[in-house]
């Protein structure tokens, strides 16, 4: 313990240094005698500095004890409150109060709620995936023949990944950046996952965005897209399930000539024109006209009409960019608060899509046709399975649909206590979200049975994957059904929900690692509340390209390479062969039942992170670059050449992060020979956690009652909040 100086002048007992606590001695009074041993304590975050408390014992000396007379208090980070000893200035006590409320480390936060944390989970992940991209790829790559790789691309990878992250999160109570303390060397997965989270936070509240749009737009007794009498109307627009697409409909002549470059008919043969006389306009064919809804898409809410291509973006559709900041100040909204906030949003954003859904299914159901629909959905056509694209569809969706390699499944995680059962939650949470993908998909395809039979098109040309089956085809279903605007406010604010969650959680995960990362710096007064203002902020000014009447092709461009399938099958690969072989299955096993109570899965986990898992998901990537092709927008526009470099540049931004993470802590950051580099960077800096049954000063290996094979050399699993170590304060 440090000495006390024999001149030590009465104050307010506090000193800060370097964003630290040194507590010095408090005044006393005449009247206050000191009866007793002052005592000492070290605080786990001090550094190895001792602190007066009553809990050790030392002898003060006698001139001390006459001079001063002091007594000591404990300022403890865990403790919000502060005790005064003696009589202090009544200005300088409130200085002192003032001074600690700005200073002091905050608590981290715990989910609350029984339910919250599974609520978290069920809304981030499912989300608009479900809805346009599962029943387009299920009917896509054979119907119900597709499911037979879906899930078992779950139990060979999704599962194994899905149970790690979250695991990896409730043992060390840290973010997806620093929870790679336990293996120092592959801390670059964190990293990758924070570049990761800024590309996909900047594009996804846009697709909110869209459907925000759409929802005020249905607030009409008529919805816009079902008509061709609007201001964004061209002469080649037809209603679906009105018109007659058999015959010509002659126009008057005034009909624009920039109509005719934007729609490729400037080569149109003289043929197609009436003769009749002179005021005739020209005989549009019907595989020339566009649909009423397409044109609301198109020329209303992307305007993409008014721009050549990525290297045409134009202006700005200020309707547009009002709905995106509409829908971030609602982001902001759910994360302002962290999980006190976000925690209690999840109880009505992530159950209340469900009933929208049971809704729309329940009318769907029962339209005309619906029933050819469903059966096109479901019909397996077995001879697919042959085809590699099946089998690389379903790898791609399983990680996009549970959001693996993001690192916001390990924070969700991290806010659980430590004895919680979080493998049942994540079993119970996959299998909730097949359910979902499959239950979403009667919904859409009763509405495209219906559709197909209004249009008299076989369901194949009616059915679109992507946006276009969110934002053309299900509008257009809408529109043709009783009561349309009640339903199409329904859609929409389902879309809304089911982006809400999934983008505030995403938000919340990448503002959790930073936090984490730099706590002596945000969790500190409301320094945290203003961080997440001004993510929000920054990711709002990113997304405002994608607001220009070219914002659609650099929408493409993020959703196709910067948040890929291939990028999260590089994360996740590196993720098991981490724990499966540098951590060891079998020791991380013990800590997930140490903290879970479940062992169920210990087979089936350590195979997995050994073997198959990283073996699948390394296979499945390399299989992706093997079948790539580059994109093109609405199977027609080629970027140029620059578009996918750039594109190109956005997917390797994260993929390259992990190497040479561990190539610069190898080779240039650490010293020693190779094999001390090693074993100094794949060993835990995490302390150790008081909760765990683990923890022993004498052995490290697992109790006999949980023992899993080779135990020796367990880490013991860190807690909160000594987790917040050292090297996160560069002062220290």
């Amino acid at each position: 313990m440090e000495a006390l100086p024999e001149n030590h002048t009465a104050g307010t007992g506090t000193e800060r240094e370097g964003g630290r606590t040194n507590i010095g001695l408090c005044a006393m009074t005449e009247e206050t005698q000191l009866e007793g041993p002052i005592m000492a304590h070290r605080d786990p975050r001090s550094n190895g500095k001792d602190y007066t408390s009553l809990e050790e014992s030392i002898p003060l000396k006698s001139s001390e004890t006459d001079e001063a007379k002091k007594c000591q208090k404990m300022e403890s980070e865990y403790n919000k409150s502060t005790e005064t000893f003696g009589q202090t200035d009544s200005g300088d006590a409130a200085k002192s109060k003032e001074a600690k409320s700005e200073d002091e480390l905050l608590e981290r936060g715990n989910w609350t709620g029984k339910l919250d944390f599974i609520l978290a989970l069920i809304g981030f992940s499912v989300g608009l995936g479900n809805v346009w991209r599962f029943p387009y790829l299920c009917y896509k790559n054979g119907g119900g023949a597709f499911l037979i790789p879906y899930f078992l691309c779950l139990f060979l990878g999704g599962i194994p990944i899905l149970i790690l992250e979250l695991g990896l999160g409730q043992f060390t109570s840290q973010g997806g950046v620093t929870t790679w303390r336990l293996l120092p060397a592959f801390k670059g997965i964190g990293g990758a996952n924070v570049v990761i989270l800024t590309f996909l936070n900047t594009y996804y509240t846009v697709i909110m965005a869209w459907a925000l749009y759409y929802m005020i737009m249905s607030f009409n007794r008529v919805v816009p897209w079902s008509t061709c009498d609007n201001a964004w109307n061209t002469e080649y627009c037809f209603v679906p399930g009105v018109d007659n697409l058999t015959n010509c409909t002659e126009f008057t002549t005034d009909m624009p000539t920039t109509l005719f470059a934007a729609h490729n008919m400037t080569d149109m043969p003289t043929t197609a024109f009436a003769t009749q006389n002179t005021t005739s306009a020209p005989c549009i064919e019907p595989q020339d006209k566009v649909s009423s809804t397409v044109e609301f898409w198109e020329r209303k809410i992307l305007q993409i009409h008014l721009s050549t291509g990525i290297d045409d973006l134009g202006g700005i559709n200020w309707q547009l960019l009002l709905c995106l900041i509409a829908s971030w100040v609602l982001v902001y909204l759910c994360i302002s608060k962290g999980v006190k906030s976000s925690g209690k949003v999840v109880y009505f954003t992530a159950p209340f899509p469900y009933l929208l859904l049971t809704c729309l299914l329940i009318r769907a159901v029962t339209l005309p046709n619906a029933s050819e629909g469903i059966i096109y959905y479901l019909k397996p056509d077995i001879e697919r399975l042959l085809d590699s694209q099946v089998w690389l569809d379903a790898a791609t969706q399983i990680f996009f649909s549970y959001s693996l390699g993001l690192g916001t499944m390990v924070a969700l995680g991290s806010y659980n206590k430590y004895r919680h059962n979080f493998m049942r939650d994540a079993v119970l949470f996959a299998f909730a979200n097949c359910a979902t993908s499959i239950y979403a998909g009667f919904v859409i395809f009763s509405v495209i049975g219906f559709m197909s039979q209004v249009q008299n098109k076989p369901i194949d040309e009616v059915a679109v994957g992507g946006p276009g089956l969110a934002f053309v085809a299900y509008p257009e279903g809408l529109a043709q059904m009783p009561a349309a605007p009640v339903w199409s406010v329904m859609f929409f604010f389902m879309l809304i929900l089911l982006g809400i969650d999934s983008e505030f959680v995403g938000v919340e995960g990448f503002v959790t690692a930073m936090v984490d990362l730099f706590p002596f710096t945000f969790r500190r007064g409301n320094r945290r509340e203003i961080f997440a203002f001004l993510v929000c902020a920054m990711y709002c000014c990113f997304g405002i390209v994608m607001t220009t009447y070219g914002g659609m092709y650099v929408f493409q461009l993020f959703d196709y390479y910067a948040a890929s399938g291939s990028t999260l099958l590089w994360i996740t690969t590196f993720e098991s062969a981490a724990i499966g072989w540098v951590y060891g299955a079998k020791k991380m096993t013990a800590n997930f039942y140490d903290m879970s109570g479940w062992k169920l899965l210990n087979p089936y986990l350590w195979v997995s992170w050994m073997g198959i898992t990283p073996l699948f998901t390394g296979g499945v990537f390399i299989f992706s670059l093997v079948k790539y092709e580059p994109l093109k927008y609405n199977d027609v526009y080629e970027y140029p050449p620059w578009g996918y470099a750039m594109g190109w540049l956005m997917a390797c931004s994260s993929m390259v992060v992990p190497p040479s993470y561990m190539f610069y802590k190898l080779a240039i950051a650490t010293k020693g020979s190779l094999s001390e580099r090693w074993k100094l960077l794949t060993t835990s800096t995490l302390p150790p956690r008081p909760e765990s049954s683990l923890n022993s000063t004498d052995s490290m290996e697992a109790p006999e009652e949980i023992e899993m094979g080779e135990a020796n050399g367990l880490y013991p699993p860190p807690s909160y909040p000594e987790a917040v170590g050292v090297d996160d304060n560069p002062e220290a």
